[in-house]
């Protein structure tokens, strides 16, 4: 079941990045750094409450560094966008994302153990592969300045290494 909650969460994510009729003319590039701090942040909280509740060492060490990571994308993306004079604009997106974040936040402090440490790796690899795919259908394409989309294709490969590292743990996990 924690499986499906997590499959469902980063599906919400993808669909909600991928343009629905809402955001059918496209993201503007407000929106976009609202959606780019909100899924950092989302990733953050998922962090620290795992540094917080696992047991397993490479569970703590990998929530470590998607704090420490996520942490510093949002710190380049807060630079970037008071250097551009653009403030992060909420969308529906932004707004699903917090709500996705805030549910499985909310599963994963039911739950313990082993239990735990499967469910926040699975989040992590479905979620990250839903942020790789609205990068590359969405968030890039759709960046008008030139700064904002080199920063978020300066990023992706630090996506593609958590989606990696997470898909390791999860191997190891089972």
């Amino acid at each position: 079941m924690n499986k499906l909650i997590c499959t469902l969460f980063a599906s919400a994510f993808a669909l909600a990045l991928s343009g629905m009729p809402a955001q059918a003319a496209g993201l503007d590039d407000a929106q976009i750094a609202g959606i780019v701090v909100t899924a950092n942040q989302v990733d953050i909280d998922a962090g620290k409450l795992a540094q917080k509740r696992s047991k397993n060492k490479e569970v703590k060490k990998f929530a470590k560094q998607m704090v420490t990571d996520h942490t510093g994308v949002n710190k380049q993306a807060t630079a970037l966008v008071k250097k551009l004079n653009v403030t992060p604009k909420d969308s529906d997106t932004a707004k699903e994302l917090k709500k996705g974040g805030d549910a499985n936040l909310a599963t994963l402090n039911k739950l313990k153990g082993k239990e735990f440490d499967k469910a926040y790796v699975d989040n992590e690899v479905s979620y990250h592969q839903a942020v790789i795919d609205a990068l590359d259908k969405s968030l890039i394409p759709d960046a008008k300045n030139a700064e904002l989309k080199d920063t978020l294709v300066k990023v992706r490969p630090a996506f593609v290494a958590h989606l990696e590292h997470a898909k390791h743990l999860q191997g190891a996990l089972k």
